[in-house]
């Protein structure tokens, strides 16, 4: 759980949850471009994510592609889910 929640704890890789977070896959490429970071950050803060056991990442020809982990437990994804709801609301809120 401690590795789970140090990987929620950086908001880049919340970010990068965000748009993983909705069932499809996600070149490396797409969420630097989206969250307008280096592909060396990007691919650290993957690293987390996918050493947490949050993502799955899948090589197509010379990029790498992340998905969410279908086999998290159902607790996890309840967690996940409640963090980037609140973190969007606190987003509405403040703008």
């Amino acid at each position: 759980m401690q590795e789970i929640l140090n990987a929620l704890c950086e908001s880049t890789r919340r970010a990068a949850l965000a748009i993983i977070w909705d069932g499809g896959e996600h070149c490396v490429c797409e969420l630097m471009e989206r969250l307008d970071v280096s592909q060396s950050r990007m691919s650290r803060h993957m690293k987390v994510l996918r050493e947490a056991g949050l993502v799955l990442d899948r090589r197509d020809a010379q990029w790498v592609r992340f998905r969410r982990n279908p086999d998290l437990a159902p607790e996890i994804m309840t967690v996940i889910t409640a963090v980037l709801a609140a973190e969007k609301s606190l987003e509405q809120e403040m703008a």
